[in-house]
């Protein structure tokens, strides 16, 4: 559901107070105030936290905020006091490799998880095992609890299996056990790893899950029946090992046995640039390492590998379309009228029925004219902000999603001719005269090669606008869309073919073909497209970066970087509003405390740091990156870097040479 336009006086400090003193928004006077842009524009680094002997992988915070937990590769989890910053309990966990993930259970018991393959929950005080599970015969790479049952809890393995377990149960590890969620390896194939979960704090029964590829799944648990492990009667560790990694994989890409997932139960989504051609860029291998629910459960933020920060409208997104049906009802009605053409889409007896355009303010006025100069100056990544700052004070205006289509489209990251031609959409749909729209909509869908929907496009351009069908510019796309057309009519006589139909895909790298599911291919085909994206940080390096909303509200959204950095953007705009030097290597970890502006950082050091907005006493952050766009420029070209010169980039010989030149300790991906 789209958020609701809200009055003039409600906005802003002085309205917040004014309806709190009234009595009529006491909640939402606390939600738009625990973040606000001047306390970001003032965070920086409070506290550094040291206790642990390796990499910090994980950060909790229990309900209240009153005990942080950190985990880490020295195999132990610490509870701190944040506001004393003290250590108040070490907790020597029993794990034999990297912790991944910590979660509170209640406030005298946390779980944990690790690349040992098990699942552990432990007292507090008394130290008591309280589960133990080694179901699982891969890396585990997150929990999930839901605020609502503090007896269950989710761990998604690299075995491709997400596990239920219930602490009001007793836990053996056999073929007896019905804990199986999801076994992704049924629909993805023996390939499948899952990387991340999540559970929706409104909707309790719906589960989101991050795998080795991108898309990200949202389940109903309430659809959904608990499986037995597919495991054989064994004797010996060895062999119980080359049973699960064997025996599980049988019927991989075949579905489940039982129907255990039926297709109501599942929803998928994915970037939309990426999910119509999902094998068209193997490299670098994508895989979601995080995904967190908003505070309200509508949303749904999604740290996607190699790529960008992503956010899901779980309740009304929809499914990408790179040629809206006007287009076509238009040409094909054409066609089959003998060339007597029908009434254009929005028009009466042949004449355009517009909305006047919105009048611009003179501040919006100006920077749009300033976003214009930027362009013609080959600043493109600043003219994008400012068209941002327009659009968000003017939704409505045509021409300011045309301009910035064609600054993205010159721009030219990850994602952004996608972007553009979002764009184009939105601007024909808010003026459908607006000639240049139409004509960066074809050359946009082009340059995504996408060759018979830029045809068709092109085709509605010229009968829309016939003044402007013999201009040059038409004409050299025109060339660029036969010569495309006429390649792919070749290949087609050739008999060349993805082999989709078969329901078999080639894993990337590998030359391997793997089979998926009826469901899957069906599910894919079906994923919803994302509302927004962050871009600017760099995620290639490990696989447990997080991403996370900023507040109740969630107007702001922060994400970690192979390059070091915390990167805080603004919900509004898109824009990075700042962005602060959290590890010497890589961040990995953003939490923020439940009730107050205070985050918990952590990545390749050893070391907690706890951020809170500073005093206005004029003192300089030490820690603050000045040219946030210097840095998001120097993270797209190290996302598309080869993997030699991304490894050097990533142990700093490309870098700063004050830096150190030691290599991560972490696991990469």
């Amino acid at each position: 559901m789209g958020r609701r336009q809200e009055s003039a006086w409600k906005k802003g400090t002085v309205g917040l107070t004014v309806a709190r003193e009234r009595g009529d928004i006491d909640r939402q006077f606390q939600s738009r105030l625990t973040v606000t842009r001047s306390m970001v524009d003032r965070l920086g680094l409070e506290k550094e936290l040291h206790g642990h002997m390796g990499c910090v992988n994980c950060l909790e915070w229990n309900t209240d905020g009153s005990v942080l937990a950190s985990a880490s590769d020295d195999l132990h989890v610490i509870l701190w006091d944040p506001y004393r910053y003290k250590q108040l309990h070490k907790i020597a966990t029993g794990h034999t490799g990297n912790i991944f993930s910590v979660k509170f259970l209640s406030p005298d018991m946390v779980a944990t998880c690790a690349a040992d393959g098990t699942v552990r929950a432990r007292g507090v005080t008394s130290g008591a095992a309280l589960l133990e599970c080694a179901c699982h015969c891969g890396r585990v790479k997150r929990l999930a609890t839901a605020s609502d049952n503090p007896h269950l809890l989710w761990s998604a393995g690299e075995d491709g299996l997400i596990l239920q377990h219930d602490m009001r149960t007793s836990h053996r590890c056999n073929a007896d056990t019905a804990n199986v969620l999801v076994n992704l390896l049924n629909h993805m194939g023996r390939y499948a790893e899952a990387k991340c979960v999540a559970v929706n704090p409104r909707r309790p029964h719906q589960l989101a899950v991050g795998a080795n590829d991108i898309y990200v799944r949202l389940y109903d648990t309430r659809m959904i029946k608990l499986s037995k492990l597919q495991l054989q009667s064994s004797s010996g560790q060895s062999r119980l090992t080359w049973e699960r990694q064997n025996v599980r994989c049988s019927r991989a890409g075949f579905g489940d046995p039982d129907n255990n997932i039926p297709r109501a139960a599942v929803q998928y989504f994915a970037p939309g640039h990426l999910s119509m051609d999902p094998n068209e860029h193997p490299f670098p291998k994508k895989a979601a390492t995080y995904v967190a629910f908003s505070h309200d459960g509508n949303e749904l933020l999604v740290n996607l590998g190699s790529e960008q920060v992503y956010l899901y409208d779980i309740n009304s997104a929809r499914r990408p379309t790179l040629l809206e049906s006007f287009i076509i009802q238009h040409n094909h009605g054409y066609r089959e009228a003998d060339g007597k053409q029908p009434p254009k889409n929005g028009t009466t007896n042949g004449t355009v029925v517009v909305e006047p355009a919105p009048q611009l303010p003179d501040s919006v006025r100006e920077m749009k004219e300033t976003a214009n100069e930027l362009v013609n100056k080959g600043s493109y990544s600043a003219a994008v902000e400012l068209y941002n700052c327009t659009l968000a004070e003017c939704p409505d205006c045509a021409i300011l999603y045309s301009n910035r289509a064609a600054a993205l489209m010159r721009r030219g990251w990850s994602g952004d001719t996608y972007a553009a031609v979002k764009d184009c959409y939105t601007a024909i749909k808010l003026d459908p005269t607006h000639v240049k729209s139409h004509f960066r909509l074809a050359k946009a869908l082009m340059d995504l090669k996408r060759a018979r929907e830029a045809y068709e496009c092109l085709l509605y351009f010229k009968d829309k606008f016939p003044r402007h069908a013999t201009s040059h510019a038409v004409f050299l796309l025109q060339k660029d869309i036969n010569l495309a057309l006429e390649g792919m009519d070749t290949q087609s006589d050739g008999g060349g073919g993805s082999g989709s139909g078969s329901g078999s895909e080639e894993t990337a790298g590998t030359g391997v073909c793997t089979a998926t599911s009826a469901l899957e291919r069906t599910l894919r085909n079906a994923s919803r497209d994302y509302e927004l994206r962050f871009l600017g940080h760099c995620n290639t390096t490990t696989d447990i970066k997080e991403a996370n909303f900023l507040g109740p509200d969630a107007m702001y959204i922060a994400a970690g970087s192979d390059d070091g950095s915390m990167f805080i953007w603004c919900r509004k705009t898109g824009n990075i509003v700042r962005c602060l030097r959290g590890d010497e290597s890589i961040v990995n970890c953003i939490q923020m405390h439940p009730s107050m502006f205070l985050l918990a950082t952590s990545g390749i050091e050893p070391v907690v740091r706890l951020w809170s907005p500073r005093p206005e006493d004029g003192s300089e952050e030490s820690r603050v990156v000045r040219d946030c766009g210097e840095a998001a420029h120097a993270n797209q070209q190290r996302m598309r870097s080869d993997p030699f010169e991304a490894m050097l980039l990533n142990i700093s010989f490309a870098g700063d040479p004050d830096r150190d030149l030691h290599s991560p300790a972490c696991r990469p991906t």
